[in-house]
């Protein structure tokens, strides 16, 4: 590590480049955090008829839920129990993160997320819970809940996850998000309120977006009370709509070189202040047609991070303090021409 990354990262960033959740974790809660990921049997209404029944382009038939532990017949705290079960030959600390994500997990009944909810943080080896569900499905009486549960239980906090994925309202559309850029605004605004925090699901490598649509995105998050940032790199999944546009020839995915440039540029506009929980992904193996390469995340992880090593460059480095960020950096990168809606 050079000497003018040293003294720009803070010191509470261990041994990466950027703010990541396991020094997040290790500064607050004193030990690494594994989440275990649930499935509480959610829809969404992206799915259910509401707003379509085709779900987001790119989302599988699981609504991401793919690695949760098996839970046919389970309840949540038996799957937190299984979840736990799968740790036990890893060196880990001796708390988790519950992690409800499949679907869409604010989508039900207030009786019934409380329900689900307080088991997940009843359980004594639960540090806290992180809901991922759309800011379209937060009404006042679910964050009532929230505030509710975040008293009723003061040394275990309560995070939402919320897929943005973009500013940028044809990318918006043609993905089928189905809400407007200020339904996700007001939606983090009403939860920092509520003292909620919020992290973004974001992702690099859209059809029709280049480099300077990516850091926009990147940017725009800079100018909210955001808590953490997921950097998703775009899968291709069998069984979706995305893949059918895929073979089609619509768009391209950026290679493994092309991307650890897209990552670093992020997170060289990203503020240093928010926790990065993610610079890549995880697409199930006998789900995923493309990038391949993705497959093998610890060389994915080391790319980047000796990358930015080898530039001399940490999160932030770049941020603009006020507007955009203009600067492109190298050649435009364009993933595609976005098909007629």
């Amino acid at each position: 590590m050079s000497r003018s990354v040293q003294s720009a990262r803070p010191a509470l960033w261990l041994d990466k480049p950027y703010y990541s959740l396991h020094a997040y974790c290790r500064h607050t809660f004193d030990e690494k955090l594994y989440k275990i990921a649930l499935n509480a049997g959610m829809t969404c209404p992206n799915r259910d008829g509401l707003l379509d029944t085709r779900g987001c382009i790119f989302c599988s038939a699981g609504g991401s839920g793919e690695f949760a532990v098996n839970t046919e017949g389970r309840s949540i705290a038996q799957q937190i129990r299984c979840g736990i079960d799968l740790f036990q030959g890893k060196r880990t600390g001796t708390r988790f993160i519950a992690y409800f994500q499949a679907f869409t997990n604010t989508y039900a009944p207030v009786s019934r997320l409380r329900m689900l909810f307080t088991q997940a943080l009843e359980a004594p080896q639960i540090a806290g819970i992180s809901i991922a569900t759309r800011p379209d499905c937060l009404p006042e009486e679910v964050l009532t809940l929230l505030t509710d549960l975040r008293q009723t239980f003061p040394g275990k906090f309560i995070w939402l996850e919320l897929g943005l994925q973009t500013v940028h309202p044809q990318t918006a559309a043609y993905i089928r998000r189905g809400y407007p850029l200020s339904c996700f605004t007001d939606a983090v605004h009403r939860l920092h309120l509520r003292r909620l925090p919020v992290i973004v699901h974001t992702i690099l490598g859209l059809p029709g977006e280049n480099r300077q649509h990516i850091y926009e995105t990147i940017c725009f998050l800079n100018t909210l009370p955001v808590f953490g940032v997921k950097l998703q790199l775009l899968h291709v999944l069998e069984g979706t709509d995305l893949a059918a546009d895929y073979r089609a020839g619509m768009f391209r995915l950026p290679d493994q070189e092309c991307y650890t440039d897209l990552v670093i540029g992020a997170l060289e506009r990203l503020s240093p202040n928010i926790v990065v929980h993610r610079i890549t992904g995880d697409g199930p193996k006998d789900l995923l047609i493309a990038p391949k390469w993705s497959l093998h995340k610890r060389n994915v992880l080391n790319r980047i991070h000796q990358e930015m090593r080898r530039r001399d460059t940490w999160q932030g480095n770049m941020r603009r303090r006020t507007g955009l960020c203009r600067k492109a950096g190298k050649e435009p990168y364009e993933t595609g021409i976005v098909h007629p809606l």
